[in-house]
């Protein structure tokens, strides 16, 4: 099984994918927050400092793209080879309001004949690998069979899907009936993405398809960092490591960011996810929310680490 790294904006960027490296690692291809290219702009300075080479050194990273427009979705591709990266993600998959509105991210699933006209241009015109994360449509889970044969019509080099429509967004079950039929129907590789929190998730999907060569992980990986160790061996987490880690991605972001109202609102995003890795922690997340200055912030985390122990993580919340 490949192991992927789902991208979160605002917090898998590259501070967090080279710390998660260091202390984990075991991930095929780490998928970058997505570009979104218009018409007057090159890359912002965030998805610059992203994408830079020497930001991702000994890390297999796939730049993730966003938009409905061929012309800008070409020329961006055409300056990512230009950093020696031979893959592009299309976001098809993003269940976001603002970004439905623009009909880009799942909200391009409604539009299948732009939809199929986009893919015929990027692919007419780009021999760079190109795959897809979706959405299984954007209002029913019907959607997903006329969707299917427009992707069958090209060389995706994969197909991340998740097995919601938009309008559930992380909400209610995936439908995971479907799933089982774009294994069928896929004439391109097939990746599982949602709902994996633990090792027990894990292990039914890997029993109900045992075809499935690709997982991608996000939310539940974020939670539990240890989530892939936990899946492959049975490991323990270590709380060491934990402190480790934390301790990595919060120095980098010093680095880059400028004063502790900046650092301290990435720390949060960062502590949403990963403090339901600890027993009784209800009052460290609030103390941690409460926080404006580095040094208050340091003194919660300390007494965290000292007090509080790892518990098997209950992530169905996300």
């Amino acid at each position: 099984m490949k192991y992927y790294f789902a991208p979160l904006e605002g917090i898998t960027g590259y501070i967090y994918r080279n710390a998660y490296q260091t202390f984990f690692g075991q991930i095929d291809k780490y998928f970058t927050p997505f570009i979104s290219p218009t018409s007057n702009k090159g890359f912002t300075s965030r998805e610059l400092n992203d994408i830079l080479p020497e930001h991702n050194q000994g890390l297999s990273v796939v730049p993730q793209i966003l938009t409905n427009n061929a012309e800008h979705f070409i020329r961006t591709v055409n300056e990512l080879t230009k950093f020696g990266y031979n893959e592009i993600n299309l976001n098809l998959g993003c269940p976001s309001g603002t970004v439905v509105a623009k009909h880009k991210g799942s909200g391009f699933l409604a539009q299948r004949e732009q939809l199929n006209e986009f893919l015929e241009d990027i692919f007419s015109k780009s021999s760079t690998k190109i795959s897809i994360k979706i959405r299984i449509g954007k209002d029913s889970p019907d959607e997903f069979y006329e969707l299917i044969e427009i992707f069958n019509k090209y060389p995706l080099e994969e197909i991340i899907i998740h097995p919601r429509i938009q309008t559930d967004f992380y909400k209610n079950k995936p439908n995971m009936e479907v799933f089982k039929d774009a294994l069928a129907l896929s004439k391109n590789p097939v990746c599982y993405n949602g709902d994996i929190f633990n090792g027990s998730d894990y292990r039914k999907l890997a029993e109900m398809y045992p075809s499935l060569g690709a997982v991608m992980l996000g939310r539940g990986l974020i939670a539990n960092p240890a989530l892939i160790g936990e899946i492959k061996n049975n490991h323990i987490i270590d709380k060491k490591v934990m402190k480790a880690f934390h301790d990595t991605v919060y120095a980098g972001y010093q680095k880059i960011l400028s004063g502790d109202r900046n650092v301290l609102f990435k720390m949060k995003e960062f502590w949403f996810y990963m403090i339901h890795l600890f027993a009784e922690s209800d009052k460290y997340a609030k103390k941690i929310r409460k926080t404006v200055r580095l040094c208050d912030y340091e003194a919660v985390i300390s007494r965290l680490f000292q007090e509080l122990d790892i518990e098997e993580p209950l992530l169905r919340g996300f």
